[in-house]
């Protein structure tokens, strides 16, 4: 049999290829930082989710290889049985803490936490209702609920329903789908939203979410790990960038971001909520203990952000500064606040071809970035996703910024 199915791999591989559609993997060679050696060659990285520039701070690692000596290197085992360490709950009550919530429950990655809150908390009686953009582990996560299931167009929070021109597909605002939730009398209803959504970096309308939930009695799921440790002023996430915190039920983030980016992640949010989890979320039940040298150097992190608000702040002066330059200089660029900054190239001719040529020629010039493409990006929203990063130097982004404009000119898009 596995012939068969090794001749139609091979096909679809070779037609990813032909349409410039195929993903390869450059291999580092050094550690995560703003310049990392790849190909034998130092660049500078502009495409991690590295946004405070914590991969390799030292204090992390010294943080990691202490709490290797202190509590081991493993649990061998998952939590309800013999894995939760007094570490684990240290972690648990530092996030909750950070966030601004009532408890937190750990994961080995933000997509198992995903993965996990649905299921246990909505069956068939109930609705989920989800922003048609959000993260590929929300949907795979609503999946395996029994719930009714609905969803509303990006960002749109008016009571409406209207044909998507892309697919045909009705599509409705989220006070609609609210309102067809209760008139089929749903018992829990849970509006899921990614706090900023990760392809085009805008940040979900959680003010007006949370004005919705309340008027139509409703929870709210926001996925934080594009946000936690650097959005509002004192980097808790898009919960306190558009001031709603403390009215937001179920808060799901990652610590591989800007968290210190290794992995781990969490659900954090109402007590019973979490306590509920503990018993019933799957990943959770049959998944071994986040290993004793992340939750050390997370702690760590978190002690960072707590005493300063440094880290972030140059985050955000890097990203407006980049923003800005872009901008004028003639790039198409999807307005924002964001660190997450969208050079699209959907305008143009052959647009899948010409990102990937983009990202090429700037690895030439010393400037590690990556061209995103269709299944990632719907089509004709071909781009590059430029990521800043508080790592980042004054240096950093002068040869970045020359070297898109250099680029940019020489394949006529500017």
């Amino acid at each position: 049999m596995y012939g068969q199915m090794k001749e139609f791999l091979n096909q679809e591989l070779q037609s990813l290829r032909e349409q410039k559609l195929y993903k390869s993997e450059r291999i580092i060679e050094s550690p995560q930082a703003a310049e990392i050696v790849v190909g034998g060659k130092k660049v500078l990285n502009f495409c991690a989710n590295n946004y405070l520039g914590l991969s390799s701070h030292p204090e992390l690692i010294k943080a990691a290889h202490e709490m290797i000596d202190y509590r081991g290197y493993g649990l061998s085992s998952v939590r309800f049985i013999c894995g939760t360490q007094d570490i684990h709950k240290e972690l648990e009550q530092k996030v909750s803490e950070f966030l601004g919530t009532e408890d937190t429950i750990l994961f080995c990655a933000a997509f198992d936490a995903n993965g996990a809150v649905f299921e246990p908390l909505f069956g068939p009686d109930d609705a989920i209702i989800t922003d048609a953009l959000n993260h590929a582990s929300i949907i795979d996560g609503i999946r395996l609920s029994k719930a009714k299931r609905w969803v509303y167009k990006h960002s749109d929070m008016r009571n409406i329903e209207e044909l998507d021109p892309a697919t045909g597909k009705d599509l409705k605002g989220l006070e609609r789908c609210l309102i067809e939730a209760n008139e089929q009398g749903c018992r829990f209803k849970v509006i899921a939203t990614d706090g900023v959504f990760s392809m085009d970096g805008d940040i979900a309308r959680l003010d007006e979410i949370c004005d919705l939930a309340e008027k139509y009695d409703a929870l709210v799921m926001v996925d934080e790990c594009h946000a936690s440790g650097f959005m509002g002023k004192t980097g808790r996430g898009t919960h306190e960038h558009k001031n709603v915190m403390g009215r937001i039920d179920i808060i799901t983030t990652t610590f591989g971001k800007a968290l210190g980016g290794a992995s781990g992640g969490c659900i954090s949010g109402r007590k019973e909520i979490i306590e509920w989890m503990r018993n019933k979320a799957r990943p959770y039940l049959f998944s071994n203990t986040l290993a004793p040298a992340i939750v050390g150097a997370t702690l760590k992190c978190l002690e960072i952000l707590t005493a300063s608000t440094e880290l972030r702040d140059k985050l955000e002066r890097n990203t407006t500064r980049f923003r800005k330059e872009m901008t004028e200089a003639g790039f198409d660029i999807i307005p924002g606040v964001h660190p997450i900054t969208p050079i699209m190239f959907g305008k143009y001719e052959n647009c899948s071809a010409l990102a990937v040529e983009f990202a090429n020629r700037m690895l030439e010039e010393g400037i590690y970035v990556i061209a995103f493409s269709f299944p990632v990006v719907p089509r004709g929203k071909d781009r590059i996703r430029v990521q800043l990063s508080a790592a980042h130097d004054e240096q950093h982004l002068d040869k970045a910024i020359a070297a898109f404009i250099k680029v940019g000119k020489e394949l006529k898009m500017i």
